[in-house]
């Protein structure tokens, strides 16, 4: 019989990686697993992990293997029907934050809300304000009500392309979108954890800036004076971003870097 330090010890895997993936198989926790590393694991629970071992090493990304990812400090659900939240999106949350202010009331739409991550993570930080997420695919409206649901978030949830599930007079303090954004013939989209993941939710199938474009282009007429609009993109995209912004009679228009430095999150303002 396979003690967890035999467990460990045995897999190829990161020794992160293979914690994880041994907690979830055996429903231990991480003190349990380093206190007890002498502790013999039944048939159930040896057959459970060498299960996700092996998907693991066939490239499944471990946030759908555990079914969660964490995201600004809290615990999502996950599932290979949304996006796995990424730590560059937090910079999207800090920039929506910072320009509209916690402590005020404020209309927030949130733009393909995927797990509803940022719809989710905005209305926890600033409960003053009222969100709304809007996703294409009904499932992952069911992973973004769920969430919503589990972190105790109010949100009001549509399904639908972008603008089209809203009213004409509906109107937003602040519109925040992560969209497709990948270009087509990407060669990242054959690479690690994306192989996995929605494909609509990563590209366009273009040029990577057609969803930017009806984003941008429909803003203003769903944001009030002096809104914002805050988008994620790629890092080779900021110029692109900016003068997509610029043609759709945004303001004040800037590119803010991730802690990388690259471009990651471009935000222009309705004229007041």
């Amino acid at each position: 019989m396979t003690t967890i330090r035999d467990a460990l010890l045995c897999t190829t895997l990161p020794r992160l990686e293979a914690r994880l993936l041994l907690m979830a198989a055996t429903g231990f926790d991480r003190l349990h697993l380093l206190a007890h590393d002498d502790e013999t694991l039944s048939m159930a629970q040896q057959s459970a992990f060498d299960a996700l071992v092996a998907r693991r090493i066939a490239g499944e990304p471990v946030a759908y293997l555990l079914g969660e990812r964490e995201f600004y400090g809290r615990i999502f659900s996950v599932t290979p029907d949304v996006l796995i939240p990424r730590p560059e999106t937090e910079h999207l949350v800090d920039a929506a934050l910072e320009r509209v202010g916690r402590g005020r009331a404020a209309a927030v739409l949130d733009l393909g809300c995927g797990s509803g991550a940022i719809a989710v993570t905005l209305a926890l930080e600033a409960p003053s304000w009222q969100v709304s997420a809007v996703d294409l695919s009904s499932d992952a409206l069911c992973i973004a009500s769920r969430n919503a649901n589990q972190l105790g978030a109010v949100i009001s949830f549509h399904e639908g392309s972008w603008y089209a599930p809203l009213s004409a007079t509906q109107c937003f303090d602040l519109i925040v979108s992560n969209p497709p954004y990948i270009h087509r013939d990407d060669h990242h989209l054959n690479m690690g954890d994306v192989r996995f993941e929605p494909v609509m939710a990563l590209t366009d199938g273009a040029d990577g800036l057609s969803c930017l474009r009806a984003i941008a282009e429909g803003a203003l007429a769903h944001l009030l004076p002096a809104g914002w609009l805050i988008v994620e993109h790629g890092y080779d995209q900021g110029a692109a971003c900016r003068s997509i912004f610029a043609a759709s009679g945004l303001q004040v228009i800037e590119t803010l870097p991730d802690l990388a430095g690259l471009d990651r999150v471009t935000l222009g303002q309705a004229p007041k």
